[in-house]
C-alpha cells in the first residue's frame, strides 16, 4: 500500500470522476482538478464564493459547484477550460443542486422546496417541477438514467411523480399511503421504486414503474420505525434497518420478509469471527535512544500501533444505552451497504457504535464482527470485489475481505483523522478525507487481485 502526500481540503469536498481519470477537490472558493493517477494539477478554477457542494457530470466532462448561501451554481468544463456556466436562482434561493443522468441538465431546488428548476446546458431552456417535498431523499433516478421519481407534498398529502428524463414529460402521478413520506429509492434494475414513511410510522411501499402498488410492508406498529434502507446490486433483496436494532430483508418475488438480522451486545455463535482492534505502544531498545532524540525517534515514541486480535466467543461488545429524553436517539441500524457481488451485507447498529457487522447473504448468517477502538465514521465496499474499507476518525484505515483483516496507518507527521473515504471505480485506490486534508491510498496489484 502506498500513500500520497496530504493536500488541503475544505468541507470534505473531494470526488473521483466517474471515468476514474480525474480527482476534484475544493479549497475555500477554489476548485482543483488533478490527474487521478499522478495527482498533477490539470485545471484550477475560481468560484464566486466558498464552494459548499460539488458533483461530476456522468460523462466526467463538467463539474458543478454549488454556493447555497448565494443561491448560485457555477459549472466548469474540462474540455474547454475557458467555457463556464453560471446559474443564479436569485431571491428564490437554493438548498440543493444535482446533475441529471445525461450530464446536460441541472436540477436546482429552491428554498422552502417551492419548486425544482431544470436548466438545460444545451438549449438554455428551463422547466419547473412544483411541490417537491422537503425530505431526506426526495429525488431518485433510475440507474439507466431514463426516469426520475420526485416526492411531492400538496394539500397535506404525499404524492410521487415519475418523469421521463429525455424530455421531462410527466409519465405517472400517484398518491402514496404514507403519513409523512421520508424517502424514495429505485431498485438498481429500475423496475421497482421503494418509498418509506417517517420514523414514527413503520411502512415501506413498493411501486412499479407505472405507479401500481406492488406491496406494502410493516414489521410493527407503535415504536420508532425505519432508519435506513439499501437495495442489493442485483435488485433481489431490500434491506431495511430499523430503530429496534434489527435488519429485515425482503425478497423481490413476493416482497415478504425472508430473514431478520439481530444485533445483540453479546456474540455467542461459535461460527462468527470477531476481530477486535487492540492498541500497543512501541518498544524501543536502550541502544536506539539518543539525546536530544531525532524527529523520527520522537514521533515513534509517542505513536501507538494497532492490530486485530481474533477473540474467542462469547464476546461482549461496547453497548451504549440511548438517552430516552433527547431527539434523534443514537439507537438502531443507521448504516447499511451490500457488497458489489451481492454476497455480503455490512451494517452498523448505532447502540454499538464501534462495531461493523458483516453478514453472509448466501447463508443469511452473521459471518464477521469488527470491533474498533473508536466510533465507526464511514464504511464502503470495493466496487469490484468483496472488500470493505472502514474509518473511525483516527489516522488508520481498516480493510476486511474474506481472507482476513488488516490495519494500515497513514504515514506522515501530524494527526490525519480520517472521517470519510471513497473507492476509485477500478478498486485499486481510495480517497481518504479528514476535516482539512485528503490523501490517496494506492493498493498494490497483488492486493487488488
Amino acid at each position: 500500500m502506498n500513500f500520497s502526500e496530504l493536500f488541503k481540503l475544505s468541507g470534505l469536498l473531494s470526488r473521483f470522476s466517474p471515468d476514474g481519470k480525474c480527482l476534484a477537490s475544493c479549497v475555500q472558493h477554489r476548485l482543483v482538478v488533478r490527474d487521478a493517477s499522478t495527482l498533477q494539477i490539470l485545471h484550477l478554477y475560481t468560484c464566486t464564493d466558498q464552494i459548499q457542494y460539488i458533483e461530476w457530470s456522468s460523462d466526467s466532462q463538467f463539474i458543478l459547484c454549488a454556493m447555497y448561501k448565494r443561491g448560485l451554481v457555477q459549472v466548469w468544463s474540462l474540455e474547454q477550460p475557458d467555457w463556464h456556466c453560471r446559474i443564479d436562482e436569485g431571491s428564490a434561493g437554493l438548498v440543493a443542486s444535482c446533475w441529471s443522468p445525461d450530464g446536460r441538465h441541472i436540477l436546482n431546488t429552491t428554498e422552502f422546496h417551492l419548486r425544482i428548476t431544470v436548466w438545460s446546458l444545451c438549449t438554455k431552456s428551463v422547466s419547473y417541477i412544483k411541490y417537491p417535498k422537503a425530505c431526506q431523499q426526495g429525488v431518485a433516478f433510475t440507474k439507466d438514467g431514463r426516469y426520475m421519481a420526485v416526492a411531492e407534498r400538496r394539500d397535506c398529502k404525499d404524492f410521487i411523480s415519475i418523469f421521463v428524463c429525455r424530455n421531462w414529460q410527466l409519465l405517472r402521478h400517484f398518491d402514496t399511503e404514507t403519513q409523512d413520506l421520508f424517502g424514495i429509492e429505485w431498485a438498481p434494475n429500475g423496475c421497482v421504486l421503494a418509498a418509506w414513511d417517517t420514523c414514527l410510522e413503520y411502512k415501506v411501499l413498493l411501486y412499479s414503474l407505472d405507479g401500481r402498488l406492488l406491496s406494502s410492508y410493516r414489521a410493527y406498529e407503535w415504536p420508532l420505525g425505519i432508519k435506513s434502507i439499501a437495495w442489493s446490486p442485483s435488485s433481489q433483496f431490500l434491506a431495511i434497518g430499523s430503530f429496534d436494532e434489527k435488519v429485515r430483508i425482503l425478497n423481490h418475488v413476493t416482497w415478504k420478509k425472508i430473514t431478520e438480522l439481530e444485533h445483540p451486545a453479546v456474540i455467542t455463535n461459535k461460527k462468527t469471527i470477531v476481530y477486535k482492534e487492540v492498541e500497543k505502544s512501541p518498544t524501543l531498545g536502550t541502544e536506539r535512544l539518543s539525546f536530544p532524540p531525532t524527529r523520527a525517534l520522537a514521533s515513534s515514541l509517542f505513536s501507538t500501533q494497532s492490530k486485530y486480535d481474533i477473540c474467542q466467543v462469547p464476546v461482549s461488545l461496547n453497548y451504549i444505552k440511548p438517552v430516552a429524553d433527547k431527539a434523534n436517539p443514537k439507537v438502531g441500524v443507521g448504516m447499511l451497504a451490500f457488497s458489489a457481488d451481492n454476497c455480503f451485507l455490512a451494517t452498523k447498529n448505532d447502540n454499538i457504535p464501534n462495531a461493523v457487522w458483516i453478514w453472509d447473504i448466501r447463508k443469511l448468517k452473521l459471518a464477521v464482527v469488527l470491533e474498533q477502538l473508536y466510533t465507526i465514521q464511514c464504511f464502503q465496499w470495493d466496487p469490484c470485489q468483496p472488500r470493505l474499507a472502514v474509518c473511525t476518525g483516527s489516522s488508520r484505515v481498516y480493510l476486511w475481505s474474506p481472507a482476513g483483516c488488516v490495519v494500515v496507518k497513514v504515514p506522515g507527521e501530524g494527526d490525519f483523522q480520517i472521517v470519510s473515504l471513497s473507492w476509485h471505480s477500478s478498486g485499486d485506490s481510495m480517497l481518504l478525507l479528514s476535516k482539512d486534508h485528503f490523501c490517496v491510498c494506492y493498493l498494490e496489484r497483488e492486493e487488488v487481485k
